[in-house]
């Protein structure tokens, strides 16, 4: 496909079915001096070579009246002709998104809608001062990350450690709040990883949250044990009859 999409740039042509006749011999010229390739890149060129002789055949010879072709049957060059456009878009995002690499951009603007919240967040008196100063104050001095060993090691600490370490500050007092369990990390991988244990056990209702304000601190307890299970008054009133 990018031989075929050289050549076509190369006359200067519309990627149409006409313009795939044109450049068939060109095509078939080329791969014809190909040497020490492997068998399945060469069926490639010869799947390709195949389509460009059967379009160039349909170009030039005398086409069968309308009637006599399937309504649904697919046109090979209009079909080659559509796969081809949509190679060359994807080219060239390739390689926009390859320069923005080269150049050291690596951000991108969002163009999806932002998420629909399902409970209303009023950040009306949220300045930029109490974010800046939130963020300072979960990433103080200790967490500052040391300069990587010569071989980089992976991290010693699991969401599981994390978990169990909570389970047993739980057991020894009613409240812990989440910035006490971040007394004694030290570096940022740490915190993501407390807070990972953190989800994970409300998500599994080990654990009851509290926050007064949005961005205060977050109160841990555990949670309370769910009601058991009432039994339906027919099937006591069976159970009764039975006995």
């Amino acid at each position: 496909m990018d031989l075929l999409l050289h050549l076509i740039e190369q006359e200067e042509l519309d990627i149409t079915k006409i313009s795939l006749a044109q450049v068939t011999d060109q095509y078939l010229a080329y791969i014809s001096h190909l040497e020490e390739l492997h068998p399945e890149t060469l069926a490639d060129f010869l799947v390709v070579a195949a389509k460009l002789l059967l379009i160039k055949s349909q170009v030039l010879l005398p086409r069968p009246a309308p009637s006599s072709q399937p309504e649904d049957e697919l046109d090979p060059g209009e079909a080659l002709a559509r796969q081809l456009r949509e190679y060359k878009q994807f080219k060239k995002v390739a390689q926009y998104l390859q320069d923005r690499a080269a150049a050291g951009v690596r951000t991108f603007v969002r163009i999806a809608p932002p998420p629909k919240l399902t409970r209303k967040v009023d950040l009306s008196n949220v300045s930029l001062a109490d974010l800046l100063a939130a963020m300072r104050q979960a990433t103080a001095d200790r967490l500052q990350d040391k300069t990587l060993p010569a071989v980089p090691t992976g991290p010693t600490i699991t969401i599981d450690d994390k978990m169990a370490l909570l389970r047993q500050q739980l057991a020894q007092n009613h409240q812990v709040t989440f910035s006490s369990l971040l007394t004694n990390v030290h570096s940022r991988l740490e915190v993501i990883i407390t807070f990972l244990a953190l989800l994970e056990m409300f998500k599994a209702r080990e654990i009851a949250l509290h926050q007064d304000t949005l961005f205060d601190e977050i109160y841990i307890k555990v949670a309370p044990a769910p009601p058991p299970a009432t039994q339906p008054a027919d099937a006591t009133v069976q159970e009764n009859d039975e006995k």
